[in-house]
């Protein structure tokens, strides 16, 4: 593998969001958490920042970036709060990336400017009520009809669908059944807001609070045959793709999330006093924080292998899944660890370790459940 260590470059940019995250996010985030509000100003300053268009050329208004640059910075924000890291995540590799992916010039130009500003976010309606991890079992249907796509369905689980900013949201839909009885599946762009297009209430979620997510429904909802994102039939591989792409960036989320219950405990590790002692002094805290270290610092190198072999063009697959099943468990893992360091302590919310231990389970069901990664690792190696 080659060299891990960041250029000066690199160290730059993650010293700046990991100073963003600090000195706007961490104040103010367990606040946004316990009234599940969506942080808008946060938001607007991440697209001022840039972060948004990270990975997207400047003839978008993108910053010219890659994305590792993009998951560095989810790794820096999940640090302090996984809410804002999953806003930024699915606004850019779910909302903006397939239509930089697979858009037409025309659709690029229309969509991309406002999505690289953070001005604007776009989401992808993939999951379904019945479906789960079967995304291939879609059922949300749209005919051409008039020169339009009349769409009927719903969707579930839906990230930053439902935000005062969100303009943009792609469905994958059954276009046709072709001869042999599979499901021909297609993406389409639509609009927010459309008549047809109905946001239900957020979800009541058990982590997540200050995240976007919402059921979605469609009812006779007509977009312009032209909204069609990639080719007719290609949408259910070209969201796999995608898929492959937002594994890594979740392994990114999933290891600032380890990495933060790491920096909790050492810090509570060295204050708190048991027995006339820092607990830190005592061998059974040092043994759970070392561990917790080792996990934050193997998913590191886990995604940052990944994320390079995506930027060579190489086939990183494996390692995509390898990455997001791997430092998700370790979420969980360091982050239940974390609250049983804290004692009682960290069965309040008052501490972020209990906001870290809501937020991490969702890591091992998002974006392609524990089972699901094992699945394709084992399908790699030749034995599914």
């Amino acid at each position: 593998m080659s060299d891990t260590r960041l250029d000066d470059e690199q160290e730059a940019f993650r010293r700046t969001v990991a100073d963003f995250a600090a000195t706007v996010v961490a104040p103010v985030a367990a606040g946004y958490d316990e009234r599940a509000e969506f942080p808008y100003p946060i938001v607007k300053q991440m697209g001022e920042l840039g972060l948004f268009g990270l990975p997207f050329p400047e003839q978008y208004g993108g910053m010219g970036g890659d994305y590792f640059t993009l998951c560095l910075a989810i790794e820096e924000l999940a640090r302090v709060d996984s809410s804002v890291a999953i806003t930024l995540e699915a606004g850019v590799s779910l909302g903006a990336m397939p239509v930089y992916r697979f858009g037409t010039d025309a659709q690029k130009d229309e969509w991309l400017p406002r999505l690289c500003s953070g001005q604007a976010l776009g989401a992808f309606g993939l999951t379904e009520p019945g479906g789960g991890s079967d995304a291939g079992a879609t059922r949300t249907t749209a005919r051409l009809e008039d020169g339009e796509w009349v769409i009927d369905g719903t969707k579930a689980f839906i990230t930053n669908s439902g935000t005062d900013i969100t303009e943009l949201v792609t469905v994958t839909a059954v276009t046709g059944t072709p001869a042999g009885g599979r499901k021909e599946i297609s993406s389409i762009l639509v609009p927010v807001p459309r008549p047809g297009f109905t946001v239900s209430r957020s979800y009541s979620k058990v982590g997540w609070h200050a995240s976007d997510t919402h059921e979605l429904a469609f009812a006779d909802c007509r977009v312009p045959a032209e909204n069609l994102l990639g080719a007719q039939g290609r949408g259910y591989a070209n969201f796999l793709q995608i898929l492959d792409e937002g594994r890594i960036a979740i392994a990114a989320l999933a290891t600032g999330l380890a990495q933060a219950c790491v920096d909790e405990c050492v810090k509570y590790a060295r204050e708190r006093q048991a027995f006339g002692q820092n607990i830190g002094s005592y061998q059974a805290i040092q043994f759970k924080i070392a561990d917790m270290e080792m996990r934050a610092h193997l998913s590191r190198l886990a995604w940052y292998d990944a994320a390079r072999l995506l930027l060579a063009g190489k086939p990183f697959k494996r390692e995509a899944a390898i990455a997001k099943l791997f430092s998700s468990e370790a979420a969980v893992t360091n982050a239940r660890e974390a609250t049983q360091v804290f004692g009682g302590y960290g069965f309040m919310n008052e501490y972020p370790v209990a906001r870290h231990w809501r937020d991490s389970k969702i890591l091992e069901i998002g974006e392609g459940t524990s089972e699901v990664q094992r699945m394709l690792i084992a399908r790699d190696l030749g034995i599914s």
